[in-house]
C-alpha cells in the first residue's frame, strides 16, 4: 500500500465534515422521532406504534442525508473558490502530457444499437482530432452481444465508422464468446489482453459521450496528480424527448450539479465510481480492483453486480483517492426514454446495491466506502421502509377505528375526560418534513438566479414553472417508484434473482397492454386500500389520498410520460429546457449527421442492417469482413461437424428463417461454413436468390 498518498491534508478535513453531517442527521432524526411519538395515541407504548416511531427515525435519517448534502453543495456551489476541488488550476493543466502517456476509451456494449453507439463514437474521435489529441487516444469497442445479428451488424458498422474517419489502427473492435461477469467482467477482460498497453482508461457506457476537451483534461489532471486512482465525472443528462425523460434531464442539469458538489463535500477524496464516464488508473486498477464471486448463490451471492462502487472501494483501500470532478462539463449520458425501462433497470441496480450489505464489512475499507455502500443499499431499501411504515400506520390507524375508545378514567368520576389535541407539533413536524423535501429546489434555482444560468433553462418564469411541474410529476410517480422498489428489494432477499436484458434506448412510448401488465397490480392494491380505509377510517384516508391517487393513476400516467410527442409540447412551453437543448453540444449535432447519413444509405441488396446473419451470408464485403475477424479455423469433434453440417444444409435449402438464434451463431462462428454458405447462395438462380435469401438486384 502507497503510505504516502494515505497521509493527505484533506483526510483530516472529510473526516470533520462527516462527524458534522452524522450529528446534523441523528439530531434532527431523533428530535422528530420524539414528536412523531407524542402524536400517536399511545404515545409510542405499544409495540405497533413503538415499530412506527423506529421506522420513521430511519426514514427520517434518510431524507436527512439527501438535505444536508444540497445544501453542502449549495454552498460549494456558491463559493469563488474550493480548494479542495481535484479540477482546481494551477497552471499545471496546460502542460502537456508526457509523451509515452496513452488512454484507451472503452465502449462496453450488449445487443445494443450498434448505429447509435458509432454515432457517439464518431462524435468523441471528431472532437479529439478537432483538438489535435486524437493520436494520445483509441477507442475500443468491448461487445458481449449474443444476438448473432446484432454481432455482425457491430462488425458492419465498426468497419464502415473505420472507413469514415479513417481511424484503421485507432478505433477497435472485440467481440468476447462468453459473457463472464457482465461488464465488469467485459473490462477486466479487455485489462488482461491490452492494459499493459495504456496508462489510463476512460470507461463509457453505450449511450455516453464526452466532449475531446473534457477528455483532454481529465488526462492532464491524473497526469498533475498521481495519487488520484479513478477520476468521476457528473454526466449531463439529455438527448432523450419523452416527457419523464425530459423531467429526469431538467432535474439532473438543475438540482444535479448541487447534489454533486455536497457528495464531493462530504466525502472528497474517498468518492464513488459509477461505472462511466469516468478515468482510472490502468496499473494500479488491474493489481487492486479484481473482483471475486460473493460466497452463496445469487441474488446475495455470486458474481459482483454493482462493482463501480466496490472497484472505487477497492482502489481507496490500496492507497489511491477517488475523486468526484462534479465542476466538469462536456460529459453526457442518456436516461430511460419510460417508466417502465426505468423500473426493469432498477431491479438491476437493486439487487446489484443489496449486494452491497455482504461488503461493509469487509477488512480495509474505508468508512467513508463503507458509509457509500449503506448509502447505495438504502437507495432501494428505504422503499421497502417506506412501504412497511405506510402498512404499520394503517394497521394502526384499523386498530384505532376499531377501538372503542374509553373517556372515564379508572378511578370513579362523574365526568368524562375529554382527550386534548395539540395541533402545534403535527404542524411542525410537517413544515419540517417539507423544508426538508423542498428547500434544495429552492437553493437549486436560487443558484441558477445567482450565476446567470435562468437563460439556460429558458428564462425565470420557465425555471419556476418547470421546477413546480417536476415537484408534480416526482410526487405523482413517487408512491409508484416506492410499490416497484419495495417488491425488488423483498424479491432479492427472498432469492429471486434477475436477468440482465439490453436496455431500451429509444422513444418509442409505453403500450396500454404493457402498462396494464406492469402496473396492474398496483392500481388493484391502490384501490381496495382506498375503499378499505374509506369505509374504516375516514381520517386515515384523507390523509394516505395522494398515494392512493397516484396508484389509480399509474397506468395512464405511465403511457402518457412515455409519450415523445407529449414532451415536445412541453418543449414548445420551455418547461423542462436544459442547456444542452438551448445550446445544443457539437458531440450531439456530430451524432445527428451521422444519423442521418447512415438513414440514407441502410441497405445493401435489398437487406437491412438489422439482419445481421443474412448480410453475412449473401453481402460479399460483410461475409469477407465477418470471415476476417475469426480466429483461425479449429480441430472439430466428429459430432459438432456432423451437427454444424445439418446446420449448413437447413440454411442451404430453407433460407436463413429456417434457423434459430442458436443455429445461426453456431454457423458464424464456423469460417469455413459460413464461406460455403456464401458461395453457394450466389450460385443460385435469380428467382430463389431474391425469394428465399431476400435479395434485391435491380
Amino acid at each position: 500500500m502507497k503510505r504516502e498518498f494515505l497521509n493527505e491534508p484533506w483526510r483530516k478535513i472529510a473526516s470533520r465534515r462527516r462527524l458534522l453531517l452524522l450529528i446534523l442527521v441523528l439530531t434532527p432524526a431523533l428530535v422528530a422521532a420524539s414528536v412523531m411519538g407524542s402524536l400517536l395515541p399511545h404515545r409510542g407504548t405499544t409495540y405497533l406504534e413503538a415499530s412506527i416511531i423506529f421506522v420513521y427515525c430511519v426514514l427520517f435519517i434518510w431524507i436527512s442525508l439527501g438535505f444536508w448534502t444540497a445544501l453542502a453543495g449549495f454552498w460549494t456551489l456558491l463559493k469563488k473558490d474550493d480548494r479542495f476541488a481535484v479540477t482546481r488550476s494551477r497552471g499545471e493543466l496546460d502542460a502537456p502530457i508526457r509523451a509515452h502517456v496513452k488512454t484507451a476509451i472503452l465502449f462496453p456494449v450488449c445487443n445494443e444499437d450498434p448505429e447509435r453507439i458509432m454515432a457517439g463514437i464518431q462524435a468523441v474521435w471528431r472532437s479529439l482530432v478537432r483538438l489535435g489529441a486524437a493520436d494520445r487516444f483509441d477507442i475500443h469497442i468491448l461487445s458481449d452481444s449474443n444476438d448473432p445479428d446484432r454481432w455482425v451488424q457491430e462488425q458492419a458498422a465498426w468497419s464502415r465508422l473505420c472507413d469514415d474517419l479513417s481511424a484503421h489502427g485507432h478505433i477497435f473492435y472485440r467481440r468476447r464468446r462468453v459473457n463472464l461477469k457482465r461488464k465488469s467482467g467485459n473490462v477486466a477482460d479487455f485489462c488482461r489482453r491490452y492494459g499493459a498497453h495504456y496508462t489510463y482508461m476512460i470507461v463509457f457506457d453505450a449511450d455516453s459521450v464526452m466532449s475531446g476537451e473534457t477528455l483532454i483534461r481529465m488526462v492532464r489532471i491524473m497526469e498533475r496528480r498521481r495519487n488520484v486512482g479513478i477520476l468521476q465525472t457528473a454526466p449531463a443528462c439529455t438527448g432523450r424527448e419523452t416527457l419523464i425523460a425530459r423531467a429526469q434531464q431538467f432535474a439532473n442539469r438543475a438540482y444535479g450539479p448541487m447534489y454533486a458538489a455536497g457528495l464531493h463535500h462530504w466525502f472528497l477524496g474517498d468518492a464513488q465510481f459509477w461505472g462511466h464516464n469516468a478515468i482510472i488508473r490502468v496499473k494500479p486498477f488491474m493489481k487492486h480492483c479484481a473482483l471475486t464471486r460473493l460466497p452463496g448463490k445469487p441474488p446475495l451471492g455470486g458474481d459482483i453486480l454493482s462493482h463501480d462502487f466496490v472497484e472505487s472501494a477497492l482502489m481507496r483501500r490500496a492507497g489511491y483517492s477517488v475523486w468526484l470532478a462534479y465542476d466538469l462539463e462536456g460529459s453526457y449520458e442518456e436516461v430511460p426514454p419510460n417508466l417502465l425501462t426505468e423500473l426493469k433497470r432498477d431491479r438491476r441496480w437493486c439487487q446489484g446495491n443489496l449486494q452491497h450489505l455482504r461488503l461493509v464489512f469487509t477488512r480495509g475499507i474505508f468508512p467513508g466506502h463503507r458509509a457509500l455502500f449503506l448509502n447505495g443499499v438504502m437507495a432501494y431499501g428505504s422503499a421497502l421502509l417506506w412501504f412497511l411504515f405506510l402498512a404499520l400506520a394503517t394497521a394502526a390507524a384499523v386498530t384505532e377505528a376499531m377501538v372503542q375508545p374509553d373517556y372515564f378514567t379508572p378511578s370513579k368520576s362523574l365526568f368524562p375526560v375529554w382527550p386534548v389535541w395539540d395541533p402545534t407539533p403535527a404542524l411542525l413536524l410537517l413544515a419540517g418534513t417539507a423544508v426538508i423535501l423542498f428547500l434544495p429546489k429552492v437553493c437549486a434555482l436560487l443558484l441558477a438566479l445567482i450565476k446567470g444560468r435562468r437563460k439556460q433553462f429558458g428564462g425565470f418564469f420557465a425555471l419556476c414553472g418547470s421546477i413546480l411541474t417536476e415537484v408534480v410529476l416526482s410526487t405523482l410517480l413517487a408512491p409508484v417508484r416506492m410499490l416497484f422498489h419495495s417488491k425488488y428489494v423483498f424479491l432479492t432477499l427472498m432469492g429471486m434473482g434477475i436477468g440482465w436484458g439490453t436496455q431500451q434506448r429509444d422513444d418509442e412510448g409505453t403500450r396500454f397492454w404493457d402498462a396494464l401488465r406492469f402496473h396492474g397490480g398496483g392500481t388493484l392494491l391502490g384501490l381496495i386500500w382506498g375503499v378499505a380505509m374509506f369505509q374504516i377510517n375516514r381520517v386515515f384516508f384523507w390523509w394516505s389520498s395522494p398515494l392512493v391517487i397516484s396508484l389509480l393513476l399509474s397506468i395512464p400516467v405511465s403511457m402518457l410520460t412515455s409519450r415523445a410527442e407529449l414532451g415536445r409540447i412541453f418543449r414548445s412551453m420551455r418547461i423542462f429546457t436544459t442547456p444542452e437543448e438551448v445550446r445544443l453540444p457539437r458531440e450531439y449535432e456530430d451524432i445527428g449527421n451521422y444519423m442521418q447519413s447512415i438513414a440514407e444509405d441502410r441497405t445493401s441488396f435489398g437487406i437491412p442492417p438489422e439482419e445481421g446473419f443474412l448480410r453475412a451470408a449473401v453481402v460479399p464485403r460483410v461475409n469477407t469482413l465477418h470471415l476476417s475477424l475469426l480466429r483461425g479455423s479449429r480441430a472439430l469433434s466428429p459430432d459438432i461437424e456432423r451437427r454444424r453440417d445439418g446446420i449448413l444444409d437447413k440454411a442451404m435449402d430453407n433460407g436463413p428463417q429456417a434457423l434459430s438464434k442458436k443455429e445461426k451463431k453456431e454457423l458464424l462462428y464456423d469460417g469455413q461454413r459460413m464461406k460455403k454458405l456464401h458461395e453457394h447462395i450466389w450460385e443460385l438462380p435469380q428467382d430463389v436468390l431474391e425469394k428465399r435469401w431476400k435479395v434485391r438486384l435491380d
